[in-house]
């Protein structure tokens, strides 16, 4: 059981970590909060959009990773370097912060306009790809017989809290996030959260050597 928790704990941060940083997608669902316009339907399609990609990454690759041990050592190490590249890069961000601007008008937008621009958001950024398949799947792929799902629900759960939050608290949220020592303060603690990941990987990797 213990194993299990610390599963879905370690695919609850991971997500959390890659998806708190300023963007596109953060600043529509933001702005769309603000304006409380169509913030469920985005909400939802943010998590679900997530959940389907970190699903299919852990399920693709834990049954290439059972495969090939050589592919999974060979991930475990690129998941690594990564983690501790993408750690480096949020500590050097919060040396720099920047605010997040939300663009304020009155124009409304349908709700097909409002979906048609989370999915760009979504699927037309080529992070989405490494960060949500590939490397959130070669993470949870490490795991075995279920352990895997219980990370990707920790995953998963952490992104709909993320966006729930950005979406639902957006007018609690938004002072907070025009202030660049908020940005600071919290691309500091993703640096240092990727870092302790990029070490757990390390470890994980040198006992399986």
């Amino acid at each position: 059981m213990a194993q299990t928790w610390a599963a879905f704990a370690t695919g609850a941060a991971l997500s959390l970590g890659l998806i708190v940083a300023i963007g596109a997608q953060n600043a529509f669902v933001l702005r769309q909060g603000l304006r409380r316009e169509h913030v469920g339907a985005i909400v939802a399609f943010c998590a679900l959009s997530d959940a389907a990609l970190m699903v299919a990454g852990v399920a693709g690759l834990g049954r290439a990773l059972g495969q090939s041990p050589l592919l999974a050592t060979a991930l475990t190490a690129g998941g690594a370097l990564f983690l501790l590249f993408y750690g480096l890069r949020a500590l050097q961000r919060s040396r720099h912060p920047a605010a997040l601007a939300v663009v304020a008008d009155s124009s409304a937008i349908s709700l097909r306009s409002a979906l048609v621009q989370t999915a760009a958001f979504t699927f037309l950024n080529p992070h989405v790809y490494l960060d949500t398949v590939l490397l959130v799947g070669s993470v949870g792929a490490q795991y075995r017989d279920g352990v895997q799902w219980w990370f990707a629900t920790g995953a998963a759960a952490s992104s709909l809290l993320w966006f729930g939050s950005l979406g639902y608290g957006a007018r609690l949220l938004a002072p907070m996030f025009a202030r660049p020592r908020a940005w600071q303060v919290l691309d500091a603690t993703i640096g240092l959260t990727m870092l302790l990941l990029a070490a757990l990987l390390a470890l994980r990797l040198k006992a399986a050597l």
